[in-house]
């Protein structure tokens, strides 16, 4: 293929496009860090995916509905508290997500459903527990798209410096 045409046909692709999972977890802050530079750096964009986890019992439709709210409520205060540091960072407005269910299946979903996402971001755990769900998960059994795996304890001028 001529370099002209090449060009020509990365340039009408579109941006690549960075999924990162927010939780409560520490490693979550290093994968969102990683994310938003290298998305900078690649003129490329974020999407940040926040379960709402069901309840864990089903008891009162009534209260099954309140506690499904309340997931919803506390998915979307963490994904408005992690799109605040991707803009601060970098000025990009990213993409937010919030499915109903677990993590995994709602990612499985995701990946499934968004054929535009380019690399999906994680960091592994820094605790003895191991590297985490979801990197154990794509690390082996889910190939769907690219995986970068950051190390969970990383700083942030080691993050900068990588990305």
């Amino acid at each position: 293929m001529p370099a002209s045409a090449a060009m020509s046909s990365a340039a009408s692709r579109s941006p690549r496009k960075f999924l990162v999972v927010i939780d409560k977890t520490p490693e979550c802050r290093v994968a969102l860090r990683f994310a938003t530079r290298r998305a900078q750096h690649t003129n490329g964009r974020v999407t940040l995916m926040c379960a709402a986890t069901p309840p864990d019992f089903q008891q009162w439709r009534g209260v099954e509905e309140i506690m499904r709210d309340e997931a919803h409520a506390e998915a979307e205060a963490m994904l408005h508290e992690a799109a605040k540091v991707v803009n601060d960072l970098s000025g990009i407005l990213p993409e937010l997500v919030i499915p109903y269910g677990l993590t995994t299946e709602c990612l499985a979903a995701l990946l499934k459903e968004d054929k535009d996402i380019s690399i999906l971001v994680l960091a592994s755990g820094a605790g003895k527990e191991g590297p985490g769900p979801m990197v154990s998960m794509f690390g082996t059994a889910v190939q769907a798209i690219p995986v970068t795996i950051v190390p969970g304890n990383f700083t942030d001028d080691q993050i900068d410096a990588l990305a």
